[in-house]
């Protein structure tokens, strides 16, 4: 008997990551206009953008801001310094504590590290709700990216690091990201093996928003769930890029309704194109996206 549209896919739930971005810790007027952004998500950072003399004040605001309540809908992750950095285990220690939605870690490496990691945050006491998010961004994690991102049921975010990866290749930022792309994708294949989400890199250039537009529909072309962002004049046209357009929507509906009214016949067509049961799965993926992200704006 051919399966109906409830039976065809077990839709999980789906959280809006299509912009995330990145803020200083060290910078209290910006954890506070971060409050009034519309991004799906906040990395409050202890690492790169904080100087060294400050890394103590980042961390402490940071996890002042994951215990306030105040960042509403928002998911609200810390990034942490790496690693074997003198600062790592103090701010692993502190985040976990806090109990944010996430943990961020910088160059993870390997599955043992995951496992490492994971051990460390249950010792530091982190809640269950806190996750750990993995930033892959050498030619290591790449080629063992599959490993890391099956490693443990508390990682469940990949975060590419994409100027790291080019440092390493000693290749160039170019349009369209050539150089990148083997990389890029060897990871994506890992995190739709592992059902873990993935988030797209950074866009260096803040002025170029035409240049960024491009590569926002390259990643959402890709594969990717969302994309990390530098500064807050890129989250609303992030936004757009990675939520279904209303003709996709109109379309999903439309091929639902297709293989409703042909229930049982296995194979349908829809103004000409074939319908069948792996095109119903991707409209119903279509229309869980765009209602969470309506239940996420509206709420």
């Amino acid at each position: 008997m051919t399966a109906t549209v409830r039976d065809v896919v077990d839709t999980t739930a789906y959280r809006p990551r299509r912009s995330v971005l990145y803020m200083p810790a060290s910078n209290e007027r910006a954890l506070e206009k971060a409050k009034t952004l519309a991004v799906d998500a906040l990395i409050l950072d202890l690492e790169d953008a904080v100087a060294p003399d400050a890394k103590d004040t980042a961390r402490d605001n940071a996890c002042a801001a994951a215990r306030s309540g105040e960042y509403g809908r928002r998911e609200l992750a810390i990034r942490v310094n790496g690693i074997g950095t003198q600062w790592h285990e103090a701010d692993l220690q502190a985040a976990c504590a806090a109990g944010p939605d996430a943990v961020v870690v910088p160059k993870v490496g390997s599955g043992d590290e995951v496992r490492a990691l994971v051990a460390a945050m249950e010792a530091a006491g982190a809640p269950d709700h806190t996750a750990l998010w993995a930033m892959v961004e050498t030619p290591q994690a790449m080629l063992h990216c599959e490993e890391i991102a099956g490693a443990s049921d508390r990682l469940t975010v990949l975060v590419m690091g994409t100027n790291d990866l080019a440092k390493e290749l000693h290749a160039e930022h170019v349009p369209g990201r050539a150089p990148l792309l083997t990389g890029l994708s060897l990871c994506l294949l890992a995190a739709r093996a592992t059902g873990t989400v993935i988030l797209d890199g950074v866009y260096n250039d803040v002025k170029d928003a035409e240049g960024f537009a491009d590569e926002c529909t390259q990643g959402r072309q890709l594969g990717f769930d969302g994309k990390t962002l530098i500064h807050p004049g890129q989250v609303e046209a992030c936004n757009a890029a990675f939520a279904p357009g209303e003709a996709a929507v109109q379309d999903a509906r439309a091929v639902l309704a297709a293989w409703e009214a042909g229930a049982g016949a296995g194979v349908v067509t829809l103004n000409g194109r074939l319908v069948e049961s792996l095109h119903v799965e991707t409209a119903q993926r279509v229309l869980a996206i765009h209602e969470a992200i309506t239940a996420l704006t509206e709420g």
